[in-house]
This record gives C-alpha cells, structure tokens and sequence, in this order.
C-alpha cells in the first residue's frame, strides 16, 4: 500500500511541476528575447531528461545497463506516441506555426546515428565520445539561433513581439526563477517517486530488467514530459510541446547515453536490435507530416498515436 501511495504523490508532484517549469520557461523566453521553441529545447527539454540521467547512471553503476537502454528507447518511444498524443486528446496541438523542421532533422540525424552506433555491440567509450561531439554541435547551433534571434528582436522591436497566452510579460524575475526551480527540482523528484516505488511493485512479479527499462521505467522517467505537454497543450502552446518532445528526444539519445556510457559499458541486447529501435525510429518517422507540412496533431490523431504506444506495450510485455 505505500508503494502505491508514493507512485500517486510522484505523480502529483509531476504534474505541479510541469506546469511550473512551462510557465517560468515561457515567461523567461519573453523576458530575454528567445522564442519559447528556443528555451524549450534547452531548459524544458533538458529538465525534464534530468529522471533518465540519473536513472541511466545508477543503473549502470549497479551493474545493470539494460534498464540504461531499456529507458532511453522507450522513453523516446513514449516521448511521440504519448507525450504526443495524450495532449491532442484534451486540446489539438496547432503545429502549423511552429517552426521546427531544423531540430526534427537533428533528432533524426541523432537517431539514426544513436541506432548505427548500436549496432557495434555496445556504448563504450568512443561511442559516447561520438554522441556527446554531436549534443556539443545541437546546443551550439541553438544558441547561435538565440543570439541570431536576441540581434533581430533588437532591430524589429515592434514587429517581433510574441503573444504567448498565459504569460505575464511583466512577471518579476524572481517569481520566473521560483517557477524553474520549483519545475527543475520537483520534476526528478517525482519521477524518482514513481518509478522506484513502481518498480519495486512490478518485480514482485518477476518482470525482467529489459521490460521494466522498456515499460515501467520508461513511462515514468516520460511522465515529466507528459505533464509539461499537457499543460502547455492546455494553453495552446503548441511551440512548447513539439519543442519539448524533439529536445527531450535529442538529449535522451546523445546526452544520457554518452555520459553513462562513459561511466561504464552498455551493452545493447538483441532484443533492441531486433524491434524496439526500430519502434523508436518508426515513431520518429511519424512527426513528419505535422513537422514538414503542417498538419495539426488533433483528437483522432492523439486517439491513434495513444493507442499505439499500449499497443506496443503490450507486445512488450506479452
């Protein structure tokens, strides 16, 4: 019974801070200069990967690297199918705006090179070497675009101004950095909550470490996404969720591997060789035509990407 009562306070503490983390991310975008996509590739995304960090860390100091890779691919997986599709269920994400092709080509880029890395065996040294060479060129190239973006707010002052519903442009800055550290710190913590507590709960049933890295791990280290996109979802700030998803996804590949995988060897089972990377980049794929041509991602598409994901939950389990 504690069990699940601590998984239910991981949740709400999750949920709070979501919608925390969404409001001081947004406000603080309007307050330096930078489009939310922008800050919600870095602070939101990389905030709310901070689960799946220490989680690939502890698991492979503990000698068990499966759950490293296990949470990796199906929070990846997660991150699209449900991160993705919950959201458009309560409110259709209008994508059309949004002007992200040049980072869905880096997190597909960081796919496809996450995946051939994978097929050398494991993540050792020089592979995490490679991964995190190219996280160094992502972050870099995102913050020339903010500075690009800091010159030409200067020069068009009236014509650049954003309206982002539900931000306070006038919010003082020690509230939008109450909101970051509230969202920063209580993200991890929930999530920690939940998933240690589920997974104490899923081996008294003898699941595998492969599964519950794939499953339960998964899910729990992607419900900080899942609460950040809801509510930014719920505000109408489709900028913020594909940016979220696409930075969480790209800091998941490059990041959270290359640094544990520095730390010790992951090895990659054949299991993940043979189905679950390509699940991930098959869900990847999926983001193309709201990405490239606009389509808005509306209930009946939520409904089908929801369904896909326990659809390959339940092949994972069964």
């Amino acid at each position: 019974m504690m069990a699940w009562l601590l998984c239910a306070l991981g949740l709400v503490i999750l949920l709070l801070a979501g919608d925390a983390l969404v409001k001081g991310a947004v406000n603080l975008s309007l307050r330096v200069g930078i489009p939310a996509l922008i800050v919600s590739l870095t602070i939101v995304a990389f905030g709310t990967s901070a689960p799946e960090l220490l989680i690939a860390i502890n698991s492979v100091l503990d000698g068990k690297p499966d759950i490293a890779m296990g949470n990796v691919v199906g929070s990846n997986t997660a991150n699209i199918l449900l991160v993705l599709g919950f959201p458009a269920i309560l409110a259709t994400l209008h994508t059309s705006e949004c002007n992200t092709r040049k980072t869905y080509i880096f997190m597909m880029l960081a796919t496809v090179l996450f995946i051939a890395l994978a097929f050398t065996g494991s993540f050792g040294t020089w592979q995490a070497l490679v991964l995190l060479a190219a996280l160094s060129y992502v972050l870099f190239d995102a913050f020339r675009d903010a500075h690009l973006h800091r010159k030409d707010a200067a020069l068009n002052a009236v014509e650049d101004e954003e309206e982002v519903e539900g931000a306070d442009p006038d919010m003082p800055w020690w509230q939008i950095i109450v909101f970051l550290l509230l969202g920063l710190v209580g993200l991890p913590l929930g999530a920690d909550l939940l998933v240690d507590n589920a997974s104490t709960i899923a081996r008294e049933y003898g699941v595998s470490e492969t599964v519950i890295g794939l499953t339960l791990v998964a899910l729990g280290t992607s419900l900080p996404e899942l609460a950040t996109t809801t509510m930014a979802a719920l505000r109408r700030q489709a900028d913020v969720v594909l940016g979220s998803v696409i930075g969480s996804n790209m800091f998941n590949l490059l990041a959270i591997v290359g640094i544990a995988a520095l730390i010790g060897p992951i090895p990659v089972a054949p299991e993940f060789l043979k189905f679950d990377l390509w699940v991930m980049m098959g869900a990847s794929v999926l983001l193309a035509p709201f990405v490239f041509w606009g389509w808005n991602i509306n209930r009946a598409w939520g409904i089908g990407l929801t369904a896909a994901y326990f659809g390959y939950i339940a092949i994972v389990l069964f």
